[in-house]
């Protein structure tokens, strides 16, 4: 296991390191972030000067030495528009964020999971067919859809939550922020719920056609005890890893909802950032979401591999094997 966590964190590590020098070198061939300093009359010599300002007169090699130790110093650049600290500024974002991500992902597990497992239970039966066809069709709609219709539904006809927007002091009256987030919440435990059922159901599926569940049937077990004692044990460890790509693909999703709702999130700042042409604001949204992706990723292959004996035993085998040979 030793061995195991060191190749995975040295996997890791170069992910990290390839998407910093990506994201680093694609936005600056994208444009020059000169020109969002500087209007159309600008003269050569206010051009030089905004170059100089920026430090993009430098050779790119010592720009990127440059942004790197910004990186291991926990600086992120500061903002052309805003002229506040990159870093900062994520930060205060996460408090829209964060929230909207975690109880989205929460309510989309409490969807998925008797979703997914009634439409695998009672695959052969009406409304288990019916589920499993809600699942489908609500991981094939767009997110911004389903936000646009339940604006459309609970805002504009009926009237009883709000289209958009958030409190301007955030968290201080929870009661309105919670309100302010409950579509958005919706939006995305919609989508994300339906994707997930989807795994939840198949995995169901090949747990109730094992050998195990039906010999424990046949030596006289309820199926209620015996899916308890011997197929949810089995069943959960290759869905931590899907839990743990969904909840990155939920805190995707909400970025991308933030726009859709008004909320002043890592969404609206990314957006914000490529209208004006700020791109410390651009780089450190993605720069930020790009390494939470990884992590979470990388977390939930590592507990996979501690909750699941046949892969910790594998890994031994594989290294006795290596000793006798």
């Amino acid at each position: 296991m030793g061995s195991y966590l060191l190749r995975r964190t040295g996997l890791l590590l170069l992910s990290l390191a390839l998407a910093v020098t990506v994201l680093f070198v694609v936005l600056r061939l994208l444009g020059n972030p000169v020109y969002a300093l500087i209007n159309l009359e600008a003269t050569p010599e206010d051009i030089r000067a905004a170059s100089a300002a920026l430090g993009v007169d430098r050779p790119i090699f010592v720009q990127f030495a440059d942004y790197i130790g910004g990186l291991f110093r926990g600086d992120l650049g500061t903002s052309f528009s805003s002229h506040l600290s990159v870093s900062d500024e994520i930060l205060r974002r996460l408090n829209v964020t964060v929230p909207l991500t975690l109880i989205s992902f929460a309510l989309s597990v409490i969807i998925a999971i008797p979703v997914g497992f009634i439409a695998a239970w009672k695959s052969r039966t009406w409304y288990g067919t019916a589920f499993s066809a809600l699942s489908q069709l609500g991981g094939a709609i767009p997110v911004f859809w389903v936000g646009i219709l339940l604006v459309t539904l609970f805002a504009l006809n009926l009237g009883v939550l709000p289209a958009g927007g958030f409190p301007r002091r955030d968290w201080e009256d929870p009661g309105a922020a919670l309100t302010a987030l409950t579509l958005p919440v919706l939006t995305i435990a919609i989508v994300s719920g339906s994707e997930l059922a989807r795994y939840v159901r198949s995995a169901t599926l090949d747990i109730l056609d094992r050998d195990y569940l039906r010999t424990a049937r046949a030596l006289g077990q309820p199926f209620s005890t015996a899916l308890r004692r011997h197929a949810l044990r089995n069943g959960i460890v290759p869905v931590i890893s899907i839990l743990a790509i969904q909840l990155a693909t939920t805190f995707v999703g909400a970025v991308v909802v933030e726009n859709v709702f008004a909320l002043p999130g890592l969404g609206d700042m990314l957006i914000a950032g490529i209208r004006q042409q700020d791109f410390p604001n651009v780089q450190g949204v993605l720069l930020f979401s790009t390494i939470l992706v990884l992590v979470i990723g990388f977390l939930g292959d590592v507990l996979q591999r501690v909750l699941d004996p046949r892969l910790r035993s594998s890994l031994s085998g594989n290294r006795r094997g290596k000793v006798s040979a």
